[in-house]
């Protein structure tokens, strides 16, 4: 199964780190945050990717295409011309590196991804937010309902600390948790090709249109993660996740 990701936005609200790379190039950890979300999906057994790109898209493929010399040891004979790889260690990943537009929208992309997707089952996420989802339950659960789509949903955690109070007393104090209430599209889906068919034009966003029509049609069924989800939207959410990494406690890390 093909693991499509949207990377071709300009992460305008990251705008301090994009001027000179797209958002999901953004590192964590001294990687790209799509490196974290390509691991994810192959510590499940997904390894081949449709990677859907825009702005700034040769700082992907250039990151791809020298990935085997920079995780390599090189002999390079000048005098011949030639040079040679050891002790390479490079994942055993299928990387398709497809120009979908600098303004398309998310749909549009998607689309775009037709002949690519072709007539099988996809996987659709958004590379910049990572979770420790359980990739192979979330496709197990999506063909047991036989419906057209599956997103992930997800509770995000809250933004500021929360109070439960009494009588003016307070009960019980938490520092940033994670709501009880609202879940929202975490990305992580599961789609049918005939989706596709939900997309009219590329500046049709995903989120709107076609996905309130397959809601409105009863083909939209939600897989409900409680676990760890946070995207890379500001500067105060890279931060987050880089403090995360650097603990050695990152929750996404399950490779």
């Amino acid at each position: 199964m093909k693991v499509v990701i949207l990377a071709g936005g300009l992460g305008t609200r990251l705008s301090e780190v994009t001027d000179d790379r797209p958002k999901p190039m953004v590192e964590v950890g001294g990687q790209p945050i799509l490196w974290h979300i390509l691991n994810i999906y192959a510590a499940h057994g997904f390894n081949e990717f449709v990677l859907a790109l825009g702005y700034k898209q040769d700082v992907v493929k250039n990151f791809f295409l020298h990935y085997r010399e920079r995780h390599s040891d090189l002999t390079v004979d000048l005098a011949a011309g030639t040079k040679s790889m050891s002790g390479t260690k490079a994942p055993p990943w299928k990387v398709h590196m497809v120009d979908t537009g600098l303004t398309t929208q998310t749909g549009g992309r998607v689309k775009a991804l037709r002949e690519w997707i072709g007539d099988e089952t996809f996987m659709l996420t958004y590379g910049d937010g990572v979770a420790n989802v359980d990739i192979k339950a979330l496709v197990a659960y999506h063909k047991s309902h036989g419906k057209l789509a599956t997103v992930t949903a997800v509770r995000p955690a809250a933004r500021f600390g929360e109070m439960k109070i009494a009588n003016g007393q307070v009960m019980e104090f938490r520092e940033k948790p994670q709501t009880e209430t609202g879940w929202i599209n975490g990305g992580f889906f599961v789609l049918e090709p005939k989706v596709l068919d939900y997309i009219a034009h590329e500046q049709m966003p995903w989120e709107l249109e076609p996905l309130n029509r397959l809601t409105q049609e009863g083909q939209l069924m939600s897989f409900e993660h409680a676990g760890f989800w946070q995207p890379m939207d500001t500067l105060r959410d890279h931060r987050l996740l880089e403090s995360l990494w650097q603990s050695g406690k990152a929750p996404w890390k399950i490779w």
